[in-house]
């Protein structure tokens, strides 16, 4: 392909994320977006696996968040949140509320997964300080966990992860055990609880799915269990639901599914329905209650410039628009249907590890992949955007990909490996 100039002009300017800038490939140039199918300059279309990192759960360029925001963009593009609000926040915050399980009724916005997992991080900190307790400023993660790239969300991230582990000796010390889905690993979680409970100021979970950290899933029961765990030692528990909020894995939340009402709840990626960036940390009323006091020192200290934008919560709006209006988590059980016949060939094939499948959620587990760009190339020749990391395969469409485009990449993944 012939990089348009606007490439080759603008890309010696740009540091692109995850990237080896010196030996890179040029980045694919993308001139429009529509649905499932991504365009790109020249002409040539994609069909797109992975809803640019799970977040256009509604497909590209819906007509009706489109207008959303266009209508919001003439009356009202942005206001600071701070000794001010508007309307597009105020209802976003209400509708979350009433569609968040138990009494997640306090929405604090920001612009970003990370933040809002700092957020959270600093909520249970300071709730324990608030409330007189000192010494608690560790949290409980768990092993394949992924939270974000910021200093304070790597340090609760799986410290063996790749990414991560150059910054060791940066990062805050905090514990990092495996999750209790056995009978060992429910002994040691136990175990390490008993003994440390009372440094913690919470533990954080991704509940059903840990995304970026492999695409690992694990039961219903693992998050009761650690929801049980928290109430016997009193502790505060965050769901992390970037990834898996907003229909992703079958439910509208993975904590709904799993019966469990967490006292903090992170929300991003698919919240703007791909639009625009936008997050929310959720807290319970308990947790909020915390804050409320007449002493100015107990108030959340914590304002991104950007937070509540109002286009970003007009697009928002727009997306829960169509959630209710539209059988998106119907959409959803058909995915799961659909990834389970189509990768099902999969497990026959040398090198494949796991085939596994949760709402719109498909993932071929390898042995290894000895050349991810090669792989990568393979899957951009025959008109598809997938973009395996680490030792997997995945699938991640839009929750209205059409029947036919799903097909295409379910078969395109299985030639691919086959070969």
């Amino acid at each position: 392909m012939t990089l348009p100039e606007w490439v080759q002009s603008g890309f010696p300017h740009v540091w692109l994320p995850y990237t080896q800038m010196k030996t890179t490939a040029p980045p694919l140039p993308v001139v429009a977006t529509q649905g499932a199918r991504i365009t790109l300059a020249g002409g040539r279309v994609l069909i797109d696996g992975i809803a640019s990192w799970w977040t256009a759960c509604h497909g590209y360029n819906h007509p009706h968040i489109r207008a959303a925001v266009a209508t919001q963009l003439e009356i009202l593009p942005h206001v600071m949140f701070a000794g001010l609000v508007h309307k597009p926040a105020l209802t976003l915050a209400e509708r979350l509320a009433a569609l968040l399980p138990g009494d997640l009724n306090r929405v604090f916005f920001s612009d970003s997964g990370s933040v809002a997992v700092e957020v959270a991080l600093k909520m249970a900190t300071q709730y324990w300080l608030n409330k007189g307790e000192r010494g608690r400023h560790t949290f409980l993660a768990f092993k394949g966990g992924y939270h974000g790239d910021t200093i304070a969300t790597m340090a609760v991230s799986d410290p063996d992860e790749g990414m991560h582990k150059m910054f060791g000796g940066l990062l805050p010390r905090h514990h990092v055990i495996d999750l209790p889905t056995d009978e060992k690993s429910t002994e040691a979680f136990d175990t390490f609880l008993k003994r440390h409970a009372g440094e913690l100021a919470g533990i954080i979970v991704e509940p059903l799915v840990q995304g970026a950290g492999g695409m690992l899933f694990h039961g219903q029961d693992v998050v009761q269990r650690i929801r049980a765990a928290a109430d016997t030692h009193g502790l505060l528990l965050i769901a992390d639901e970037i990834f898996t909020g907003f229909g992703r894995s079958g439910s509208m939340f993975a904590c709904e599914a799993a019966g469990v009402v967490p006292d903090i709840i992170t929300l991003s990626k698919a919240l703007t329905g791909g639009t625009m960036a936008l997050a929310a940390t959720v807290a319970r009323e308990h947790v909020f209650d915390a804050f409320w006091s007449d002493d100015s020192q107990h108030a959340l200290m914590h304002g991104p410039t950007f937070m509540a934008n109002p286009l970003a919560c007009a697009a928002a709006n727009a997306s829960l628009d169509l959630f209710a209006q539209e059988p998106r988590l119907a959409q959803a059980a058909r995915i799961a249907e659909l990834l389970e016949q189509g990768l099902a060939p999969c497990r026959d094939l040398k090198g494949v590890k796991d085939v596994r499948v949760l709402g719109a959620i498909g993932v071929v587990e390898l042995e290894k992949i000895d050349n991810m760009n090669a792989l990568k190339q393979e899957f951009l020749n025959a008109g598809v955007w997938v973009r395996p990391f680490n030792d997997v395969v995945y699938l991640t469409p839009a929750l209205n990909i059409a029947e036919n485009d799903l097909a295409t990449l379910t078969d395109t993944i299985v030639d691919v490996l086959s070969a």
